[in-house]
């Protein structure tokens, strides 16, 4: 049976994607492949709690379409299998073997759609002793060794949110597997299976570090490194209203422009000896010290010595720089980042706000011919 592609916008438009639903990494998956034109369809779960807030405030489903499905009913399974069957794509997020369980593993999954990219996402991976196990972020970054890079030298590791693991190890990792195994698909005519790991993604994302760790240039120890802090014009100042600036003013031109700017230029000679960090570094916060942060942004707002501020949640969609490009846009009444990345040919855009609890099933059932998802008991 050939089966009418649902219209779309941007890159993707015509990829059909099932996403079960999930936390974290999955469901950000999700919304970029949706962000870039795919029609994502999130089977919620019933009474489904989510992220525990307001679902209209969940961004990560934004641009989706959802449909509720018990997959502990008898014909649970079946629904989702139909939606397999016509998909591109699935992604779910389950610990290993749960999906199989279920019924919606990649065996069944692929029996009735062979073409079928089937993407696994989790924090320890499908194999190993960990596999089983529950985790967080925190914990799958902490054993790559990523999370132990960052921080000061006598204080704990610093947390990066869960932007590193996550997004950057999982979710990112996630959407490049399953877009690569999609054109071996289109070629082949075969699907597979995309394992992304979030200890994986995170060990991945330091391989230039582990590279110059090798080569003797990074010392195993945070804050004492080109690029974690342990050098006086790489790093954050506090400045005189208790806010701060960040200073990456690596190469010379931009470092000597830097503490000309500052009013440091006698002291300019201080860049490749690191005997006389200790010493720039405290003449530099003192420096700083002596200006709020808007002022200091003022005097390096037009100049090469890549200094910028420091703002927060809030305060960021108002940068000049930003709002000029429209990095972050309002819609339904909430601020939110734009899709990212851009293309001049199919521009992606935000369609429509976080899908709701199966709101999308009528729409679902007639664009994807599945009537089994209109029956009493999905």
């Amino acid at each position: 049976m050939t089966v009418t592609r649902t219209p779309g916008h941007g890159p993707l438009a015509g990829v059909r994607v099932v996403e079960l639903a999930g936390i974290g990494p999955g469901p950000f998956a999700g919304m970029l492949l949706a962000d870039l034109g795919a029609d994502v369809v999130r089977v919620d779960r019933p009474q489904d709690s989510g992220l525990g807030i307001d679902p209209a405030y969940d961004l990560t489903n934004r641009n989706k379409r959802s449909v509720i499905v018990d997959l502990k009913a008898p014909d649970g399974p079946a629904r989702v299998l139909d939606l397999a069957g016509r998909a591109d794509i699935l992604i779910e997020g389950y610990r290993p073997g749960v999906a199989e369980r279920l019924g919606v593993g990649p065996e069944p999954c692929h029996a009735r759609n062979p073409r079928l990219v089937y993407g696994r996402m989790t924090g320890w991976g499908q194999q190993g002793p960990l596999a089983p196990r529950a985790g967080h972020d925190i914990a799958y970054i902490a054993v790559t060794g990523t999370l132990g890079m960052i921080g000061d030298p006598d204080a704990p590791p610093a947390i990066p949110a869960n932007l590193l693991g996550d997004y950057a190890g999982g979710s990112l990792y996630l959407v490049v597997g399953v877009l690569a195994a999609l054109h071996h698909a289109r070629a082949t005519g075969t699907g597979q299976v995309v394992d992304a790991a979030i200890v994986d993604g995170a060990a991945h994302l330091a391989s230039m570090i582990h590279g110059m760790l090798a080569a003797g240039a990074w010392r195993d120890r945070r804050g004492t490194n080109l690029l974690d802090g342990g050098c006086p014009f790489y790093g954050t100042y506090e400045t005189a209203d208790g806010q701060y600036m960040a200073v990456g003013a690596l190469e010379q031109q931009f470092y000597e422009e830097f503490m000309a700017l500052l009013g440091l230029g006698q002291q300019a000679s201080a860049h490749g000896d690191t005997a006389r960090w200790e010493e720039l570094r405290e003449a530099v916060a003192a420096r700083f010290k002596t200006r709020t942060r808007d002022e200091w942004t003022a005097v390096f707002e037009d100049s090469d010595a890549c200094v910028a501020p420091v703002l927060s949640l809030r305060e960021a969609p108002a940068h000049p720089h930003l709002a000029a490009r429209g990095t972050f846009t309002d819609h339904g009444g909430i601020t939110q980042p734009s899709p990212a990345p851009r293309f001049s040919a199919t521009p992606a855009s935000i369609r429509g706000g976080p899908a709701q609890p199966g709101a999308g099933t009528e729409d679902v059932a007639r664009d994807w011919d599945i009537p089994l998802l209109l029956r009493d008991g999905g």
